[in-house]
This record gives structure tokens, C-alpha cells and sequence, in this order.
């Protein structure tokens, strides 16, 4: 079915040629011959294809091989079918035909489905579409083009009783179909429809769309109602319209013999036709009709038949040829590279010495860069922890020399607090004036405060980082605190804190019991130790 349609498709030798030849002329009269006399036509066609092969129109020669598969398809004469489909695609690759590819890929296809083959017609189904879709997307073609591919699927599909997939692509034919370029393929749709609604058990819309397009058939191609006839008798069977239908199968079979088209379509017809008779209850009808199927099966599809062993494990023509060029240039490939092997195992070695010196010099000097990073560091780390020791030392230094200092202004505080007890056991009577006295008394009280103003100074003079943190973490300390928390910080007992402070032993030891609340101290922690380490 889809040979009659795709030879229609492919461009005829006159209309590449600005005159008709002699090659023209046989390509054309084999045509027209094809079905009365198909010996003499593949005769022509052979002569024809010789000729446009010698005058280098590969075109042409591809057009010619086509249609001889096609006339030995419907002779069932499968072996030459695909002989010719192989040749031609070895052709179409080599010119660079991809039209002419996508098209014999789809009756390769439709010849593996005869044979029940689905996957490997699907697949060249796929190979056909893919073609086209690169044609359509490069601007080459018109989005019509695709459908041949998806007409050959919905055949395929329906054949093999895939009714939802014959469906799906027949709606994709019905959307790419240009019923104004492609008024052909509007009769085989309708005719696919038609199938699939029998099928299905919708008999009366298949007779309505059989209808349809019935005239069309009688007047353009009336071999192909050899299919039209036995898909309608199917539909009549539907409708218990037996007579009707038997006439109509038989109809079919005669078209068959007049017309040399789809011979291998008849031990189908037979099969129908023995049905019919079972269900008419004519058994010997039944039986004769089923051994003419049988007979006519094994002629054309049974694996025993000369004509169709060899297809069953077929090796084209198209992949052995581009299997010997693929082997032809993996030896010359071969022999290049044996030519040049020691000159590449040269440049082989010299690049992996010249990859192992750098990666060793990279390691090398990352090593050195790492271990003198790491001595920079040490290094530098040493001197901060010096710096570090040095300040704490001179720290230290300065605040024993501010202790000792400390200290000195304690017992100068305490041998003037003798000098003023003295003083005032004085009897008035003496040669002592008292107002000088009194002045005395008063300066040094004076003189105690400024010791204690002087000590606070250099106190945090040196120690200024410790004021800060320590008000930065207990921002709620008194001044009198800061004083207490600075001469615990330099080791001062409770009673020199009292002197220097000017309070009783008691007030000093009470004073440090607040600051230690204050700093939220447990009993475990020592107060002086907590200082020191601010």
C-alpha cells in the first residue's frame, strides 16, 4: 500500500531531465505496463536504470529502483523487493538523496512488517521520520513531507492490531496533510480510518467513509481495491451482510489476478473467505478456502520457501557497504598509526618525563614554601611570645617598684599619723604655738589623699589595659572598688589595703567580701587570683 503511495512521491526521470531519452522512455513505458505485462516491466526498468547510471543522473536511477521494488513487492517477489530497496538507499547515501533515503526506509520498513517484524520496521520507520524532521527544521522541505512517515506507521500499526497507536498517527497524518499538494493521501487516510473503525466494531461508520472514497479508487487506482474490497467485506461480515461481503472478497481476488498487484495479499482474503463459510455452516467451502490459504502462505511468507529464506537473516547490501568503508578506513587507520607508532612512543615518553620534572619540581618547591612558611610563622610566633614576656616582665617590674612605692607612702603615712598623735598630746603650756600645730595637722592629711591620688596615677599608667577590661566586664565596680581591685592586684594584705586606704583591718576584710559578690565569685575561687588574670 504505501509503495503505491511513495512512488507517486519521488520525482519521475522526465521531470529532471528537459527532454525525454531514451531511458525516459523505458522508465515511462514500464510504467504503463506494469500491471498487464510485469516481466517485460522490470525488464525496462533495468534497462532504464543501466542507462541513467551511465549518464551519472543517480536520481533518476534511484526513482527506477523504487518502483522495481515496488512491481516485484506485489509479485510477493520479496528477495529482489529488497534487493532493489538496498541498492537504491547504497545510491540515495552515497549522493546525498535524503528525500529519496527517508522514503526507502519507509518501504523497508513496510517489508519487515509484512514478515511481522515490528521492531524492525519501526525502526525504520523512526530512521525515515528523523530524515524528514531534519529536512522540515533546515527549511528544506515542506512540514507536509512528514507525512509518509507517519502514514507508513498508522498501516503498520493497524496491521498489527495496534488500534490506539494506528490511531494517534493517523491524527498526525490528518494534521500534516496539505489537501492541495497532497490530494492523494486524503483517499488512502480515510481508506486507513475505515480499517480501524471495522475493526474496532463500528461497521456502519466504516461504510459510510469506505463511501467516500470508493469512486476515487474504481478511477485512480484501481489495483489497490484488491485492499479496498476485502476491508469492506469485513465491515458487511460486521453486519451479518454476507452475500454482499463474499461477493465483495471474491471481487477482490479476481483484481488480484488481473491487475498482478498485493498477490501476497490473497491467502488473507482466502482465510476471510473460509470464515465467512464457517459461519454460513458451509464446512467443505470453509475447508477448500483454508487450503488454498496455507498453500499460497507458505509460498510467500514461510521460512522454508526459497524465495523468502534468505530474508529472515538478512544482510543488505546498504550496511555491507558502509561496513567495508568503515573497515577500509579503520585499516588504513591502522597502518598510519604502526607507521608512526615509534614517533608517538617518543612523544609519549618525552611528555611523561617532561610532566614527572615539573610535578617534582611543583612539589619541590611547594614543599619549600610550605616549610618556609612554617618557619616564617614559628618564628614570628616566637617573637610575639617574647614581646609578650618582655611586657608581662616589665609589667611586673613596674608594679612591684609601684608596691614598694606603695609601701613607702604607707610607712611615711604611718610615722606622720605618730607625728600628729604626738603632736596632739601636746600640753598647751609648752613654747608650741598651736595654730602652727593645727596647720601641720592639717597638711598632712592633705598630704595623704595627693599619695593616694600619685599611687592611683601611676597605678593606671601602667597597668591601663587592666582598668579597662575590668570595667568592661563589671561596669557596675565603684571607684572604690577600682582602688580595692588595684591593690589586690598587687598583692597588698587587708591591712596594708586599711592603711593605704585610711579604714579599720575589719572595713578592708568586708570591703573585699563585697567586691568578691560583686564579681559573682564562687567559694572556690580565689579573689587575688581572679584579679591577676584579668
Amino acid at each position: 500500500m504505501v509503495l503505491t503511495l511513495c512512488s507517486s512521491v519521488l520525482a519521475t526521470p522526465e521531470t529532471q531531465s528537459s527532454s525525454i531519452n531514451g531511458d525516459s522512455l523505458k522508465y515511462v513505458t514500464a510504467q504503463q505496463i506494469r500491471y498487464m505485462a510485469p516481466d517485460s516491466s522490470l525488464k525496462l526498468l533495468k534497462e532504464s536504470h543501466d542507462g541513467f547510471m551511465q549518464c551519472g543522473d543517480t536520481a533518476s536511477a534511484v526513482n527506477v529502483l523504487f518502483v522495481a521494488a515496488n512491481v516485484e513487492g506485489n509479485l510477493a517477489n520479496y528477495k529482489d523487493a529488497y534487493d532493489h530497496l538496498w541498492r537504491g538507499l547504497l545510491l540515495a547515501d552515497k549522493a546525498g538523496l535524503d528525500r529519496e533515503k527517508a522514503l526507502l526506509y519507509i518501504e523497508i520498513g513496510r517489508h519487515y512488517s509484512f514478515f511481522k517484524r515490528r521492531n524492525k520496521a519501526l525502526e525504520y520507520f523512526k530512521i525515515s521520520l528523523n530524515i524528514n524532521k531534519e529536512l522540515v527544521a533546515a527549511g528544506k522541505m515542506d512540514p507536509s513531507g512528514l507525512v509518509s512517515s507517519y502514514f507508513a506507521m498508522t498501516s503498520t500499526y493497524r496491521e498489527l492490531d495496534e488500534f490506539a497507536m494506528a490511531r494517534t498517527f493517523l491524527d498526525s497524518s490528518m494534521v500534516f496533510m496539505n489537501p492541495i499538494t497532497q490530494p492523494t493521501y486524503k483517499a488512502y487516510l480515510t481508506f486507513e480510518l475505515a480499517c480501524i473503525q471495522t475493526a474496532e466494531g463500528e461497521y456502519e461508520e466504516a461504510l459510510k467513509s469506505f463511501e467516500l472514497i470508493r469512486h476515487w479508487f474504481e478511477a485512480s487506482d484501481p489495483s489497490y481495491l484488491v485492499l479496498f474490497y476485502t476491508y469492506l467485506s469485513d465491515a458487511l461480515v460486521g453486519l451479518n451482510r454476507l452475500g454482499e461481503a463474499e461477493k465483495r472478497y471474491k471481487q477482490a481476488l479476481d483484481i488480484a489476478r488481473e491487475y498482478h498487484m498485493h498477490i501476497d495479499f490473497t491467502p488473507l482474503i482466502h482465510q476471510k473467505l473460509s470464515n465467512l463459510y464457517l459461519l454460513r455452516g458451509d464446512y467443505a467451502g470453509a475447508y477448500q478456502e483454508l487450503k488454498l490459504m496455507k498453500e499460497l502462505d507458505e509460498r510467500f511468507f514461510d521460512s522454508r520457501s526459497e524465495n523468502n529464506r534468505s530474508l529472515l537473516e538478512i544482510e543488505d547490501a546498504f550496511r555491507q557497504e558502509k561496513k567495508a568503508q568503515m573497515e577500509l578506513i579503520r585499516q588504513q587507520k591502522l597502518e598510519q598509526l604502526e607507521h608512526e607508532e615509534d614517533v608517538w612512543f617518543l612523544q609519549r615518553v618525552i611528555l611523561l618525563v617532561s610532566i614527572t620534572s615539573i610535578v617534582m619540581v611543583g612539589f619541590l618547591y611547594f614543599s619549600y614554601i610550605r616549610a618556609k612558611f612554617r618557619a616564617d610563622k614559628q618564628m614570628l610566633k616566637r617573637q610575639q611570645e617574647m614581646e609578650l614576656q618582655k611586657a608581662n616582665e616589665v609589667l611586673e617590674i613596674k608594679n612591684k617598684e609601684l608596691a614598694a612605692s606603695a609601701l613607702k607612702l604607707i610607712e611615711k603615712d604611718e610615722d606622720l599619723s605618730l607625728l600628729k598623735s604626738k603632736i596632739q598630746h601636746v600640753d598647751g603650756g609648752g613654747n608650741v604655738d598651736v595654730r602652727e600645730l593645727k596647720q601641720v595637722l592639717r597638711s598632712i592629711s592633705i598630704s595623704n589623699d595627693r599619695n593616694w591620688e600619685e599611687f592611683e596615677t601611676r597605678f593606671v599608667a601602667v597597668n591601663e589595659s587592666f582598668y579597662h577590661r575590668l570595667q568592661e566586664k563589671f561596669p557596675k565596680l565603684t571607684q572604690r572598688d577600682l582602688k580595692l581591685c588595684a591593690l589586690i592586684k598587687l598583692n597588698f594584705s587587708s591591712k596594708e589595703m586599711a592603711k593605704l586606704l585610711g579604714i579599720s583591718v575589719e572595713s578592708a576584710h568586708t570591703s573585699r567580701y563585697r567586691l568578691r559578690k560583686k564579681l559573682d565569685l564562687t567559694r572556690e575561687q580565689n579573689l587575688t587570683e581572679f584579679i591577676a588574670n584579668i
